[in-house]
């Protein structure tokens, strides 16, 4: 049975690990199948996973909630429902509309999509830089206050931009991406989270599956898989990168353990404030993952793993997508 974690000081009691269900949609990690993601959700359920997390921009035309929906559908009342709003895919690509009319629309439009009536976890997925956080975050707050979500996270932001939602409305999770493949959380935010008493929903907790050995051996990527746009997998960084997926790998062999279980296992070590949602389209890789709460590194392994000269190289985004991002958060350009 998984272990639990609490949602914020005062939000869900969730199974430690969540299902990120981003890659379950078109356009991502290469050619999806519906019934098979349907069929991963509803056994991740069954073994306990207790936090689906989604989001109206994955796929097109909503396509990822409404493939959630289908897949919940008997199984609401097992589950904390988590999706989030304030990306949006215009002809030009990806931009960022986090106003209060729009808000207002889109969760409208999700809860139609997860044929649900409440939103128990409701992110910002990005903070708009035309609208104050404050205004978008209060927005959030009147859907609270009617009973439409249960609890208001954010996604990608820093500290300052953090304190200043939870000042209109307590944040019950900020979603970062955080694992060996990216710990810029750790120095500024997570003491800013403790303090105020939010959790971390780390996604992409396998570094794009970098860090379960997803091209190991000189694999290649799929032609439309989006990880082809992303600077760490490209070129010199990806070389200088394939030493952090080689020590994970040589730590696993150690405990008779697969890569994606001592990843996970490093980020469950981190606190119990820490949630991480890795995502897979494939059933045979829920069970692995679920034992890894299972596993415990001790100081041996993790000096390994934290070794400082094993940083990443090169941006999480192209540079079009880290503009996204609140400025708080946003890597130095290049290696």
């Amino acid at each position: 049975m998984l272990p639990r974690r609490r949602i914020g000081r005062h939000g869900p009691v969730v199974s430690a690990l969540g299902l990120g269900t981003m890659g379950m949609s078109e356009g991502y990690y290469g050619p999806s199948d519906d019934a098979s993601s349907v069929a991963t959700i509803r056994h991740a359920v069954d073994l306990g996973v207790s936090l689906i997390d989604t989001a109206d921009v994955y796929g097109t035309a909503g396509h990822n909630e409404m493939l959630v929906g289908r897949a919940l559908e008997g199984l609401r009342d097992r589950v904390t429902l988590a999706t989030k709003t304030g990306l949006v895919q215009t002809p030009e690509g990806l931009a960022v509309d986090a106003r209060p009319e729009r808000i207002r629309r889109a969760i409208e439009e999700s809860l139609r999509r997860l044929r649900a009536d409440r939103i128990d976890l409701y992110y910002l997925h990005r903070v708009d830089p035309r609208v104050p956080v404050e205004e978008s975050v209060g927005a959030m707050a009147g859907l609270v206050a009617e009973g439409l979500v249960g609890h208001i996270g954010l996604s990608e932001v820093g500290p300052a931009t953090l304190r200043r939602a939870h000042a209109v409305h307590p944040i019950a999770a900020v979603q970062s991406e955080y694992s060996l493949w990216n710990r810029d959380p750790e120095a500024l935010l997570l003491p800013v989270m403790r303090e105020l008493g939010v959790a971390l929903v780390a996604f992409s907790p396998l570094g794009r599956g970098f860090l379960a050995g997803a091209l190991a051996g000189g694999g290649a990527l799929d032609e439309d898989d989006m990880r082809r746009r992303l600077p760490r997998f490209q070129g010199d960084n990806l070389a200088r990168n394939r030493p952090i997926a080689e020590r994970v790998a040589e730590v696993a062999t150690r405990h008779g353990a697969t890569a994606a279980q001592v990843a996970l296992a490093w980020l469950l070590g981190r606190g119990d404030d820490v949630v991480p949602i890795p995502g897979t389209r494939r059933r045979e890789n829920l069970a692995s993952n679920v034992a890894a709460a299972a596993l415990r590194l001790d100081p041996e392994d993790l000096a390994r793993l934290d070794d400082p000269g094993l940083a990443p190289s090169g941006d999480r985004y192209p540079p079009e997508l880290m503009d996204l991002l609140d400025p708080e958060v946003r890597a130095p350009r290049g290696s």
